[in-house]
């Protein structure tokens, strides 16, 4: 949210200069009463803020988050966490009395709930509203249509719920208005458009519903358009494409239908455009090579058709770095020649039938991201992996690829490698560095054994599930102390459990099954607090199962066709189970 983090700097300037001020007049026992009920209100506060709310003063400088003006009138109350601490309590009628106040601003303290108090209304001086990342909950209410002063109201990151009230198109003076994040429904009022002064708008993440309506076309002034995730259908309105200052367009994730309109030319602005995730067919318009500021298109989930406007956009947007048209109803066939010869830094391709052999970009140095999944690629990876130096994330998953993976030259820089569900073989030794962060070349033909892992490695992700692997799980596996998903499933894995799985804190996904692993289920898996899937099943696993959160509350399932394991889940252990294992 580029624009909030802008009030941010404005007001933390703005503090900065108050407090130069040689006279600070004495505090309004009427505005520092205010003050101290917002205070009662709030039961936990380990920001530590409200601590230095004593004394009689609180315009001195010494009650922090609070300036004042003239006659020692409260005009700003800025509280924002510095994150991972929090406020825990609601916001208090009391604040509608501070009737000096120009900005409020709590945010982030997560569990600040509650409603909007109708008093807020009366705050007929406030310029900027910004109660983000809270858990404010109930409707907007429509009387805040009364401020008419007010240019930022930002109400993001909370639980507010109803329609988006029609009474904010009384505030003439709006320069940004920010609803995202939150469970709000219903239709964009018309009165939105009448909002001629706004540059800002971001309702996205909500489960807001019906057209788009016309007049969004009438906000001349927008720059910033952000509408994603919700539930809006029609067609994209042509009356948007009348907006010629607008540097970003965020429609994906709804259920918009039709065609991309031939007249987006006219958005001459526009650097961010991003359509994907709806229902649009037909066509991508060779009006889109116009667009010369364009860095950033993704038209992927769509049912657009071929051909694409090769010629047209090879000769134009000039500007691009970042291209998705994953998941549409194209038949590339290759990669094309305009997009193997720019210097992009994304390149997502997915499900667009590929064949034959990877791409060659002739300026792979500039490639950060890769996603060609879902096609029929199937030759070139070690040589392509060799000219891309700069990789940071590789999906080349389900495709028909053969090669030997113990042969393969990773890009230093490369954290996230997919690979998945292909025809690869050999052995993970030159796969696993201490670089990577996700790996998943699950459902292939590897053999070899496990590697061992030194300390420092960065895994968060490892899945070797669906290959020939053999030998036993490493005791080094304890290096891996940042890994929250560990699946060898499905392959040839013989010996126990190793005890070190269990400083695994923050692991939340193992699974185990389908191998030859013995002896017991180490008791400190206990310690894995974070776990939320586990399967141990179809190995020759005996003994007791360890008692107690998060083991016994996985079911039955995650534990059978083993030699002899017992107890909760499965049923009791009995008097025979240490003579099995010692036989």
């Amino acid at each position: 949210m580029q624009f909030v983090m802008w009030v941010v700097v404005m007001l933390l300037t703005s503090l900065k200069s108050a407090s130069s001020q040689s006279e600070i007049p004495a505090c309004s026992p009427a505005d520092r009463a205010a003050l101290l009920g917002f205070k009662a209100g709030i039961a936990k506060d380990t920001t530590g803020l409200l601590s230095t709310w004593t004394g009689d003063d609180c315009c001195s400088g010494g009650w922090e988050g609070v300036e004042c003006g003239e006659g020692g009138r409260v005009n700003r109350l800025m509280l924002q966490s510095p994150g991972g601490v929090l406020m825990k309590g609601v916001l208090s009628p009391s604040l509608g009395s501070l009737h000096f106040l120009e900005i409020m601003l709590i945010s982030g303290m997560r569990r600040i709930a509650g409603k909007i108090p109708e008093s807020f209304s009366d705050l007929t001086r406030l310029t900027q509203l910004v109660l983000d990342d809270n858990s404010l909950q109930g409707i907007i209410p429509s009387s805040l249509g009364r401020l008419r002063n007010l240019q930022i109201m930002s109400l993001s990151g909370n639980r507010f719920n109803g329609q988006i009230p029609p009474a904010l198109g009384t505030l003439r003076n709006l320069l940004q208005l920010n609803l995202a994040k939150n469970l709000l429904t219903g239709p964009i009022p018309q009165a939105v458009g009448i909002l001629k002064s706004l540059n800002s708008l971001d309702l996205s993440f909500n489960m807001l519903s019906g057209s788009i309506p016309d007049s969004l076309g009438q906000l001349q002034n927008l720059t910033y358009l952000v509408l994603t995730r919700n539930q809006f259908s029609g067609q994209i309105p042509i009356s948007l494409c009348s907006l010629v200052r607008l540097s970003e367009l965020s429609l994906d994730q709804n259920r918009l239908v039709g065609r991309i309109p031939a007249q987006i030319r006219n958005m001459k602005s526009v650097s961010v455009l991003r359509l994907g995730s709806n229902k649009l067919t037909g066509q991508i318009p060779e009006s889109i090579s116009e667009l010369h500021s364009l860095w950033n298109l993704n038209l992927s989930r769509n049912l657009l058709t071929n051909p694409l406007p090769d010629a047209a956009f090879a000769k134009g947007l000039p500007s691009l770095l970042s291209i998705d048209l994953s998941y549409n109803n194209l038949d590339l066939g290759a990669v094309p020649i305009w997009i193997r010869n720019r210097q992009l830094s994304d390149v997502h391709l997915a499900g667009c039938k590929l064949r034959g052999a990877l791409p060659n970009f002739t300026k792979p140095d500039s490639l950060a991201t890769l996603d060609l999944s879902d096609n029929y690629l199937t030759t070139g990876i070690s040589s392509f992996f060799a000219n891309t130096a700069s990789l940071r994330a590789a999906k080349i998953s389900n495709n028909l690829i053969k090669a030997d993976v113990s042969t393969m030259r990773l890009p230093g820089q490369i954290s996230a490698l997919d690979l998945h569900s292909n025809h690869l073989f050999g052995s993970l030794s030159r796969i696993l560095s201490r670089y990577m962060e996700v790996v998943d070349v699950s459902n292939n033909q590897i053999s070899g054994s496990i590697p061992e892992f030194n300390a420092g490695m960065n895994l968060k992700v490892l899945n070797l599930a669906s290959n020939k692997i053999s030998g036993h799980i490493p005791d080094s596996v304890s290096n891996l102390d940042k890994l929250e998903k560990f699946d060898i499933s499905r392959n040839q894995i013989t010996g126990t459990i190793p005890a070190s799985l269990g400083s695994f804190v923050k692991l939340h996904w193992l699974d185990l099954s389908i191998n030859g692993l013995t002896g017991r289920i180490p008791d400190s898996l206990l310690g894995v607090k974070a776990l939320r899937h586990a399967s141990f099943r179809a190995n020759r696993l005996c003994g007791k199962i360890p008692q107690g959160k998060p083991l016994n509350i996985f079911p039955a399932v995650a534990y059978a066709h083993n030699l002899c394991l017992c107890g909760k889940p499965l049923p009791p252990c009995k008097g025979k189970t240490k003579r099995k294992m010692g036989h």
